[in-house]
Formats: C-alpha cells, sequence, structure tokens
C-alpha cells in the first residue's frame, strides 16, 4: 500500500490522546510512512506527531468554562486552519473535543480536506441540532459505542462503530493480584480507588467531596485503604493539597500515575462520570458514579439533556447496572453511604460481573485496526458506514 501521507490530527486530552496513538500506529501498518501533525499529548508524540500547540490548552470542560478562553482558542484554530490549508493533509482527524475539532473540521471541509472525526458527541442526548452542521462538515463519523450510530444513519452521515481500545486493551482475567504485588498491598486488604477526573476543573469540584466521605469511612473503618490516580504534575499537587486538608491519621491516601493499576488493585471505585467508568467495567469492578458540573454550566445542561443515564455501563446496558450521583447529590453522605455498603457486602454480585462481561466482549472489536481501515476506505472511495 502507498506509504508516503501526510494526516493532520488533533487530541485535546488525555483519553483522546492514548486514542490518538493507538490510531497512528494502525494506520502505519496501512501507511509505513505516515507523518501526523497537529495537536497531540506525550503518548502521540512519542510516535513522531507534530505538535503545534501544546494539548492542554484545548482542555476545557463545561459549557460556561470555555467562554474565558475562545481568544486563545480562536487563536489556535486559526493557527491550525492556516497550516492544514498550506499543508493539505490526505484527511483530517479529530479525536473527541468536539466543540473545537468539529468547527475546524468545517472549516477544512470547505477547503477540500477530507475530515473524520473519531468519538461522537452526545448528539443523542443533548443538542441534536448539532447533527446537521456536523452532515455538512465530516466526511465520516467514527463511535465507540453501539448505540451512537444510529443517528448518524438517519441523517446520512457515513458512520463506523469501531468498539473501544480500553476493551481491547485489558484482558478478561483479573489482575487484583498481580496489581496489588506491584503496590505491595496486602492481598486481603479492604482497597478503594477514588477517581475524581483528569481535568483541574474536575479534580476541584469532586475531589473534596472524595476525601471528605473517604476521611469519614477512615474514622469507621481503620484498616481502609485508598489509591488515588493522578494525571499529570499539576494534578498531583493539587491533589495533594487536597489531601492535606482531611484528617488521615497518618495514613494518607497513595496517589498513582496509572488509572489501570488503580481500578485492578481495588475492590470498589468512586469516580468522576466518563471514561473511567468504563475502565472500571472492563476490570470488573464494581462502582459509584458522580457528575458535577460548575453550577451554571449545570443549570444550563440540565434544560438540555435527555438521557436516562450517564454512566457509560448503565448506558450500555439500558438499565441501572451502577449508581449515579448528580450535582448536589454528589455530597459526602452520599457516597459515604456507598462506601458503608461496601464494607457490608464486599462481593459483588454475581449477576453484575457478568453484565460487564458481556459489555466487554460486545465492544472487542479491533477499534484501533477498525478506525484505520475505514479512513483507508474513506480515502481509496470504498463505502464506509456500518
Amino acid at each position: 500500500m502507498v506509504g508516503h501521507i501526510h494526516f493532520g490530527i488533533v487530541a485535546g486530552e488525555k483519553s483522546g490522546d492514548i486514542l490518538g496513538a493507538g490510531l497512528m500506529r494502525a494506520l502505519r501498518e496501512l501507511y509505513p510512512a505516515a507523518q501526523f501533525s497537529g495537536i497531540g499529548g506525550p503518548e502521540m508524540e512519542r510516535l513522531g506527531c507534530d505538535s503545534l500547540a501544546p494539548m492542554e490548552r484545548l482542555s476545557v470542560m463545561g459549557l460556561v468554562e470555555p467562554l474565558g478562553r475562545v481568544p486563545e482558542l480562536w487563536r489556535i484554530k486559526r493557527s491550525l486552519e492556516r497550516f492544514f490549508r498550506k499543508t493539505r493533509p490526505a484527511a483530517f482527524i479529530g479525536l473527541d473535543s468536539p466543540d473545537f475539532n468539529l468547527r475546524l473540521a468545517a472549516s477544512l471541509h470547505k477547503s477540500g480536506i477530507r475530515t473524520i472525526h473519531y468519538v461522537s458527541p452526545s448528539v443523542w442526548a443533548w443538542r441534536k441540532g448539532r447533527i446537521r452542521g456536523i452532515a455538512r462538515s465530516v466526511d465520516l463519523m467514527l463511535t465507540l459505542f453501539p448505540f451512537e450510530t444510529g443517528i448518524y444513519r438517519e441523517h446520512g452521515v457515513p458512520v463506523r462503530c469501531v468498539g473501544h481500545p480500553l476493551a481491547d486493551e485489558i484482558g478478561l482475567e483479573d489482575y487484583r493480584e498481580q496489581a496489588r504485588r506491584e503496590l505491595s498491598l496486602d492481598l486481603g486488604a479492604n482497597v478503594i480507588a477514588l477517581m475524581p477526573g483528569s481535568r483541574k476543573s474536575e479534580v476541584s469540584r469532586l475531589a473534596p467531596v472524595f476525601l471528605a466521605a473517604a476521611s469519614a469511612a477512615r474514622e469507621k473503618y481503620p484498616d481502609l485503604q485508598f489509591l488515588i490516580p493522578c494525571s499529570g504534575i499539576e494534578n498531583r499537587r493539587l491533589l495533594e493539597k487536597i489531601i492535606a486538608q482531611y484528617g488521615f491519621a497518618g495514613f494518607e491516601p497513595c496517589l498513582l500515575d496509572h488509572s489501570h493499576q488503580a481500578i485492578a488493585a481495588s475492590d470498589f471505585v468512586i469516580l468522576a462520570s466518563g471514561t473511567a467508568s468504563l475502565e472500571a467495567m472492563l476490570l470488573r469492578r464494581p462502582m459509584a458514579v458522580c457528575y458535577k458540573l460548575a453550577p451554571l454550566s449545570y443549570a444550563l445542561a440540565s434544560r438540555i439533556v435527555k438521557v436516562d443515564h450517564m454512566a457509560i455501563p448503565n448506558l450500555l446496558a439500558g438499565e441501572r447496572l451502577v449508581p449515579e450521583y448528580v450535582q448536589n447529590d454528589v455530597n459526602r453522605e452520599n457516597l459515604l453511604r456507598e462506601i458503608d455498603q461496601f464494607m457490608e457486602n464486599r462481593a459483588p454480585s454475581e449477576d453484575l460481573l457478568e453484565k460487564f462481561a458481556e459489555q466487554h466482549n460486545f465492544l472487542r472489536r479491533n477499534a484501533s485496526a477498525q478506525a484505520a481501515s475505514a479512513i483507508h476506505e474513506l480515502l481509496v472511495g470504498q463505502t464506509h458506514a456500518g
């Protein structure tokens, strides 16, 4: 196959960076000399992505919070537009971060550049009118979950569900013993992972509540241990500052670099809604899922979001497999009650684990290779919807 080819590619946060790295490897199986430029994080940069701006500058969450960053985001967008119009990549691939990437895709599409968006925005849940703009700006939508494809087919947008790379990466075995040995944890200890998110804004909202519940739980259950994965030096410092505000009697939560390891070593997980809930499901851990925005963002979102579930395991199953707490319900009392229930009945139900396994198998589709294949078919003019 043709080797020398240039792809434009933009990731706006850590999950997109991981997704992009997997896609880059898969595309190089088809195009060995492929070059990538745009914006990527450390994983993509290690594979040779020429990053034209720091990925962290695109990482912003909520409906209101991005407003203060509009001038900077606009400058980055304009800079990328000029670069891609000059270099004419074979295709532009936006990795999640839809508010930024879909606007960039719309502009590039008008310039005759093929555009692909990898990870569907939640058009099935809110702002469904966006689908018309997406149809005008995207040549191919790659979704992670099967329930996301219907709305695109209805509006004539070429779409393919490729599954989720995490489902390919995480095996079907239980990694608890291995993870605990790596962390020098007793195999019989009661361990809870706290995952307040990867964005600074998420950590600032959720970590104080998580740690207040954890501190209260330690008073009731002195042998209970907590693990907190954190991404980057800035988040680690923020978490250390928040931890210092709570009394843990000389046995503070353990900060780790890797979320897989923290979840695998734990018995129960309290986490921010998002990819972490999928990760916990794939690693077969019961969980409580929390979703909390800035007050004004939530006031706006609550009027327009129309879904029965927020957590990925619940969305996939179409039923409430795991508890969800939203906005003001994310509080010390509710999370402490979840910890109490875990301590009273520490073994997750076989029915829950069986449903987690079913979803895991359903999502194992060799996602990166599927995505690369769909992009190749687009470029050579073959059909790619499905």
